[in-house]
Formats: C-alpha cells, structure tokens, sequence
C-alpha cells in the first residue's frame, strides 16, 4: 500500500502541528553565545519579556557564605542584562515545551550515568 501524506497546508488549516525545518542567519553578532547565571520573566499586554542577566560569580559565592554565617544579606545585587527577549505568548508557550522536551532528556541522561 502506498505511503499517504498529507501536504502541510492542510494540516495546518485542520489545526494540526506542522514539523519545518527553519534555518536562522546571523545578524552582527547574533551568532556568538552569551553567559548568563540570572533570569526574570514578565508579561505585559500579550508579550512576555525574558531577561538574561550576569552575576559575578564571586558575588554569588559570596551571598552564599554571607547566608550560612547568618549575617544580614544585602537589599540588592547589580547585574549585567546580557539580553532582553520580547516574544508572543504563543511563542513563549512554544519555548516552554522544548525545554520541558530537554529537561526529560537530561533526566535520562542523568540516570543513565548513575
């Protein structure tokens, strides 16, 4: 029996999930990686800002040697915003099942190697 497929546009028009193979082209240096130790995520009329910010890594440490010692921890940190992502809910919603997708995956990643 021959293989059916369906073409995309109709799935999509049936409200099914179309899989597209999407290749994105840098922009400046949109290619290079950023580090980030510090996410905020907030939403305002529809869209959902998400912040990637740097914390030294010494500040943290320091934070955490400050709390065990019972000591009074500051009223604030400063920063670097490496990158603010505005995106749609719909997109935002997207993002959250791939991660979910990556976190299931390192979980058997994590058993495997004990």
């Amino acid at each position: 029996m021959p293989e059916q497929t369906e073409k995309p546009e109709k799935k999509a028009r049936e409200g099914k999930a179309v899989a597209l193979s999407v290749r994105l082209t840098p922009v400046g240096t949109s290619d290079q990686p950023v580090s980030a130790n510090h996410t905020t995520v907030s939403v305002a009329q529809g869209i959902a800002y998400l912040d990637f910010g740097f914390i030294e890594p010494a500040m943290l440490a320091g934070l955490a040697r400050i709390a065990r010692e019972g000591k009074a921890m500051p009223e604030k940190l400063e920063g670097k915003l490496v990158v603010r992502v505005a995106m749609g809910l719909d997109v935002l919603q997207r993002l959250d099942q791939q991660l979910q997708q990556v976190l299931v995956g390192l979980r058997g990643v994590k058993t495997a190697k004990q």
